[in-house]
């Protein structure tokens, strides 16, 4: 038996964040602040290319380890399948889209900053619910996953709690789109078997 690196995308993300990680909490502690926050409406500006920068890369910086592993214990256990199912560069697009998206719409509504992936992650948990569907049909795991994930974001919006159920919630609506949007690949061809 050999270890395989069965998900790039999700696997190489999960290396980065770590690694950024590390080295918030050793050698730069405002690694980041700098790259990995989205600064809030009012602290932004399209002429500071660091601020540019941030609007997709605040999916790989963290808080601290329990927001990094709050994150990626979904992350883990969802993406890998999904990575299988829509291939690694579609889901490669898939994460960058949802970060830009979290990114852009919290400079434009909100003042605080942003930094996490648990955008990618709830993006992720709304996909899977919808990639087995049929054509024409609406899975009634995706209903409860909507109810039970994104109601509970709502619920929960109004709290001061330094957590974006913003991002939340939309990277639940672009996992959403992008289940009902893109097709899964085709598996490949199974070998035929002569006797």
């Amino acid at each position: 038996m050999r270890i395989k690196y069965n998900a790039p995308t999700v696997l190489t993300f999960t290396i980065i964040c770590v690694s950024v990680m590390a080295l918030s909490e050793t050698l730069i502690p405002s690694l980041n602040e700098a790259w990995f926050t989205v600064p809030g409406q009012g602290n932004f500006s399209l002429k500071n290319l660091r601020n540019v920068v941030t609007l997709a890369s605040h999916a790989i910086g963290h808080e601290n380890w329990n927001h990094l592993i709050s994150n990626f214990s979904l992350i883990l256990l969802v993406g890998p399948l999904l990575e299988e199912i829509y291939g690694s560069i579609t889901m490669l697009c898939m994460m960058f889209i949802t970060a830009a998206v979290t990114g852009i719409l919290n400079v434009i509504f909100f003042s605080t900053g942003l930094l996490g992936a648990s955008g990618i992650a709830f993006m992720m948990i709304l996909l899977s619910s919808v990639t087995n569907r049929k054509k024409g049909e609406i899975p009634l795991t995706f209903i409860l996953v909507v109810i039970v994930y994104l109601g509970g974001e709502f619920i929960t919006a109004f709290n001061r709690d330094h957590i974006s159920h913003f991002a939340h919630i939309l990277g639940g609506f672009c996992g959403s789109l992008f289940g009902f949007l893109r097709e899964p690949n085709p598996p490949p061809p199974q070998p035929t078997q002569l006797y």
